[in-house]
């Protein structure tokens, strides 16, 4: 066994002068104390979430999931398989956004919670804020490890500071709020605590900390890739806080490194090595634009510029947490240009944070190691090293937000160094804890339900093809619910103001014009309706359901023409493209039989209504109509018998076609 490792001495402007400080209440002092009070602090934020319902991806992971709505027996295709595959049921979803989707162990609690409380949201609720609770503590308890050796009142003020700062940022909500999102905390709980036990494995010399840190490493990277940041972060902590020499990290990581090599060669062969590259679809890729009639990739600099725009909205956010929403879908954030003060700003500021972080790194102070984590952990998510599949989210801001609470902490301190007086720090602190609490309790109500949830942030991501279409859909399906005509025709409209916007924004927005065609279907607007669903069939052939769709559009597009209009040519147009799309369907049959016989063609009726009995033999109106036919062209004795076989089935049937 080594020896425990000398203290670092502190080097910090703070704690340079935390001897001429006065000496901190016991209470900040009392760790136990402590990690209680910032678990139910943090489990308290989250309690009015507890009644809400599933929410957005969590269709994904839970409910609509085969493998996890099976419980403990879906647990092995869930490890076996892609992500995603347990939702779509098909293989090569992994293309759909670069790099693929393995990320099992959130999955495999979920099938376990699922078989003891089945589709319980309270259930998964509390779970998630558990889950969120403890990472809280976990962070706490990481920073008084890592402190320490700078003075049991620095850490302890720093640590509590820090760890209440992360508790209350509302940036979080997404990831609380949404059960999905337990794939984040996990996957930070598990690499602050890889970080933790490698620490105390340098600090003691016991490698069971070691062996214990590469285990729980390796079960986060299960849950999230975003955990490989910690592989750069875990001895970046190492040579600032312990001034670990470079044998003594390599020595001290290894166990960590082989943990992440066994998960990444695991996910390269669940996923066949195929990670998929930058779809040409501009949901999976924000960084298309549209020439002419073709989709093509950003410049260059646009796609550079776009990015520092939105490292500029997280540092925003960060800081002043007020417009929240769960959709940065294109195009809430437009194609930039270098042209933009905001895109220049933020060059000069992240480059100027990250000269700043390296050029007094020797100085081994918290602050820097907190802009260096921050720029460290961001990175994966900033969609510069490969595409995330959107702008950006305010989940991914979730493990960052850690250096962003250790930058303010330091900063917090600081002030208290030169003001010389706790009360004024702790008023300071105060405020802020007040407005982020205050911010975060009147979020999580927004999270209740996909419907709430939509409707509340299409105000901010107005721009957003995605939620726009999300808010026409949610209308229109409540509109083919709806008994009542009217209603249903404002429903209809109210639809149809987002989904115009959707695809305006997205031209190609194939589920939009589904929508837009059902609307206009409703509204009896069929001409528009079928070149909704004709456009859906062009955009996306593969989906069978928009050639249903367009079958129903046209045939009752061709009833109107010829009833309504007596546009008999363009009825019979409409109805023998709805036939070739759905040659099954008796109502078309009949209709186009009419048609025939409206131009005194009874052989074309005759053919088309036996079509019609044929495919719905138990319908007696084709029967009768067929019966018709047969009179009309001379067989009345015939016709007279399918009328009578018709009657016999339907008594009714004769008055009501006299009354027509």
């Amino acid at each position: 066994m080594s020896k425990q490792r000398k203290p670092v001495p502190s080097r910090s402007t703070g704690a340079a002068t935390a001897p001429a400080l006065a000496a901190l209440p016991d209470f900040f002092r009392n760790t136990l104390l402590q990690s209680g009070l910032i678990f139910a602090f943090s489990f308290l934020l989250y309690a009015n979430t507890l009644t809400h319902g599933f929410v957005l991806d969590d269709a994904i992971v839970i409910t609509d999931n085969m493998y996890t709505s099976k419980g403990v027996e879906g647990i092995p295709g869930i490890l076996s398989k892609e992500t995603f595959f347990g939702f779509f049921k098909v293989e090569g979803k992994e293309t759909l956004v670069s790099g693929g989707r393995y990320r099992p162990m959130t999955l495999v609690l979920f099938a376990m919670v699922y078989q003891v409380a089945g589709a319980s949201p309270f259930i998964f609720h509390l779970l998630t804020i558990l889950l969120f609770a403890a990472t809280c503590v976990v962070l706490y308890r990481t920073l008084l490890l890592l402190l320490g050796p700078r003075g049991g009142d620095y850490a302890a003020l720093f640590s509590w500071l820090a760890a209440l700062l992360f508790a209350a940022h509302p940036i979080h909500t997404e990831v609380v709020d949404n059960i999905k999102g337990c794939d984040e905390i996990v996957t930070l709980l598990g690499s602050l605590a890889t970080l933790y036990f490698t620490v105390k494995a340098y600090d003691t010399g016991k490698r069971k900390w070691n062996i214990l840190a590469a285990v729980i490493f390796f079960l986060a990277c299960l849950s999230k890739e975003n955990a490989v940041t910690f592989v750069a972060v875990i001895p970046l902590a190492l040579w600032v806080f312990r001034s670990a020499s470079a044998s003594a990290i390599v020595k001290n990581m290894t166990p960590v490194f082989v943990s992440f090599l066994a998960f990444f060669f695991i996910r390269g062969a669940i996923l066949h090595w195929k990670f998929g590259g930058a779809p040409m679809e501009l949901m999976n890729n924000p960084y298309l634009k549209i020439q002419g009639t073709q989709w093509v990739p950003f410049t260059g600099a646009e796609k550079l510029a776009t990015i520092f725009y939105t490292l500029w909205k997280y540092v925003q956010l960060l800081f002043v947490p007020y417009s929240l929403t769960h959709d940065y879908y294109p195009r809430v954030i437009d194609i930039m240009t270098f042209g933009n003060a905001a895109v220049l700003f933020s060059v000069v500021l992240y480059f100027g944070m990250a000269w700043y972080a390296v050029s007094g790194i020797a100085k081994r102070d918290p602050l820097r190691f907190g802009i260096l984590y921050y720029l460290l952990t961001l990175s994966i998510v900033s969609n510069f090293v490969f595409p995330v599949g959107t702008n950006m989210g305010e989940r991914f801001a979730f493990m960052p937000s850690v250096g962003f609470c250790m930058v303010l902490a330091s900063l917090l301190y600081y002030f208290r160094s030169k003001m010389n007086n706790l009360n004024v720090l702790l008023g300071v602190f105060g405020v802020i804890m007040l407005l982020f609490s205050v911010k975060t309790i009147t979020r999580n109500p927004a999270w209740e339900s996909n419907e709430k949830l939509f409707f509340t942030d299409v105000k901010v991501s107005k721009n957003s093809a995605k939620i726009q279409n999300a808010c026409g859909g949610v209308l229109f399906d409540k509109a083919s619910k709806e008994k009542n005509e009217v209603r249903r025709n404002e429903l209809c409209n109210q639809a149809l103001s987002h989904l115009n916007r959707a695809i305006q924004l997205y031209p190609n927005y194939s589920d939009a014009y589904v929508s837009r065609g059902g609307a206009h279907y409703y509204l009896k607007l069929y001409d528009e309706s079928i070149a909704d669903y004709r456009r859906a069939v062009e955009l996306s052939s593969s989906d069978p359901r928009w050639k249903t769709y367009l079958a129903l559009a046209l045939r009752d597009g061709g009833r109107y023409q010829g009833e309504q209009r007596g546009n008999i040519p363009l009825a019979y147009q409409y109805l023998q493209e709805s036939w070739q799309f759905n040659p099954k369907d008796a109502e078309t049959a009949r209709l186009i039989g009419v048609s025939h016989g409206m131009q005194g063609d009874n052989a074309g009726a005759i053919e088309w209504f036996t079509k019609a009995v044929q495919l719905a033999p138990d319908v007696p109106i084709y029967m009768f109509d067929l019966g018709q036919a047969y009179s009309a062209s001379g067989d009345l004795a015939k016709g007279e018998q399918l009328r009578q076989q018709a009657i016999a089935k339907d008594p009714m049937l004769m008055k009501d076609r006299q009354r027509k």
